[in-house]
């Protein structure tokens, strides 16, 4: 690997620890409420969305080691950055709480009501 491809392997994992500022521990425990999977596009009638099916595989990468990560994991950390920055732009006027809005960022492992910092990669 290049110092070049190292530098762009080590932003884009940045620019995704920045993004997901749940731990594995409360992503996976709010993919097991109703709330998570009630929110975002479903890819077929009744089955997981997207978004749900996404935060099942953020907490995996979130508990991956950085020299284990695969350029497929590297691709879908960039989908999730682009997903949270997207998302965080649109955010609704008024009280978001209880928000589709903030249940959906919630399944792309960003909660963001949530004050404190980033949960830590071994």
């Amino acid at each position: 690997m290049t110092v070049g491809e190292q530098g762009r392997r080590d932003e884009v994992i940045a620019q995704f620890d920045e993004a997901v500022n749940m731990t594995p521990t409360e992503l996976e425990r709010w993919l097991g409420t109703e709330d998570s999977r009630q929110v975002g596009q479903k890819a077929s009638r009744g089955g997981e969305s997207v978004g749900h099916a996404s935060g099942r595989r953020i907490a995996e990468l979130r508990q991956k080691k950085k020299g284990d990560l695969t350029e497929d994991d590297l691709a879908h950390m960039r989908k999730v950055v682009g997903y949270v920055r997207r998302h965080l732009a649109q955010q609704p006027s008024g009280r978001v709480q209880d928000a589709p809005w903030r249940y959906s960022l919630m399944n792309w492992g960003h909660d963001p009501l949530k004050d404190d910092g980033n949960g830590s990669r071994r």
